[in-house]
């Protein structure tokens, strides 16, 4: 019996662990440092170290070079790496395939355990069933929250991307939004749809996706003003990261739109643009958190035989909405790169 079916076995006292999920007045997927090469972290983190053996983690993502967004999530994981005495080996790439030669290259190296983004999770699959077939525990974390459970990982971190999509529409009811673009960075993606899919779901005006190439901001750029030049009647561009945020707010200028922008993820560069006005506001999924809980969870699983969730329940970690009314509050923080 492998790790994972063994730790589903101990039911008699489930952790649901729910962190975040209705605390929609605290505050806000995606950023870049990494791409395909592995790197080991965690030595600039402060913190207390555990005294247990020396555990080898990989961390596993689909970051897209200069996505800043993972920048936080790593930080995160470097943090419990380095309390938790572990050698954290971080790879990432946004081609599905790749990242699933990521995962294999883990199995390979015989890590302690892997943490996984999921956000095209039929191409894991046999990545994560061989390490599963090797007895290395698998954690899921930021992308996946609908499909963790059926690729059996261990525990889940992150936000419910639907729920977060149909609060952010609801909140565009209420600030009477009527035509709203979605702009996605990624097609193919299931965790940045979900966001759209909710939206539409809740939003009571005109709502529509538009594709862009998020490896190419200035393509990202004149997409966006080209849309907004098209169609005047569009009065907010919903985006689904911070940068691609702060590139919209350049494209309302260019177009000479008076659309406004609102997105989901947080960084500091964000939280500057909520308090000058310049982004009405934010959904935040605290990445930070993610890449924390995910590193801790394999050190909790293998040292105490604790999992978070009981195999059954995620936890999540957002969605919060930052707006003018609690930003300075968050921007501390964002400062220093945990939220």
């Amino acid at each position: 019996m492998d790790r994972v079916s063994h730790s589903r076995s101990r039911r008699l006292v489930p952790v649901v662990a729910v962190a975040a999920a209705a605390a929609l007045t605290l505050a806000g997927c995606s950023s870049s440092s990494g791409g395909k090469k592995s790197e080991e972290g965690g030595n600039n983190a402060s913190a207390g170290k555990a005294t247990t053996p020396r555990m080898t983690v990989a961390l596993v993502t689909h970051q897209s070079p200069g996505d800043t967004f993972w920048d936080i999530v790593r930080k995160g994981a470097e943090a419990a790496a380095a309390k938790d005495n572990i050698k954290l080996i971080y790879s990432a790439d946004p081609n599905a395939g790749n990242q699933s030669n990521l995962v294999q290259n883990a199995v390979d190296q015989k890590v302690d355990g892997i943490a996984v983004t999921l956000a095209k999770p039929d191409a894991l699959k046999g990545a994560i069933d061989k390490a599963k077939s090797a007895n290395i525990p698998v954690v899921g974390l930021n992308s996946g929250v609908s499909d963790w459970k059926k690729l059996g990982l261990m525990e889940f971190f992150g936000q419910d991307e639907s729920v977060a999509g149909e609060a952010f529409g609801k909140k565009l009811n209420e600030v009477g939004a009527k035509h709203v673009v979605c702009v996605v960075q990624e097609q193919g993606n299931v965790g940045l749809t979900q966001r759209c899919d909710g939206l539409e779901k809740t939003f009571s005006g005109k709502s529509e996706v538009l594709n862009v190439n998020g490896t190419d901001m200035p393509s990202v750029k004149s997409t966006i003003t080209a849309k907004l030049k098209q169609d005047s009647s569009i009065d907010y561009v919903a985006t689904l990261g911070a940068p691609f945020a702060l590139t919209a707010v350049q494209s309302v200028a260019d177009a000479n739109s008076k659309a406004k922008v609102a997105t989901f993820d947080l960084n500091k560069d964000l939280t500057s643009a909520i308090s000058k006005g310049t982004i009405q506001f934010a959904v935040d999924q605290q990445p930070y958190l993610q890449g924390y809980l995910a590193i801790d969870s394999l050190w909790l699983y293998k040292n105490n035989g604790n999992y978070m969730g009981g195999g059954e329940q995620p936890v999540l970690t957002g969605p919060a909405f930052v707006d003018k009314s609690n930003v300075e509050a968050v921007a501390k923080f964002a400062a220093k790169g945990t939220r």
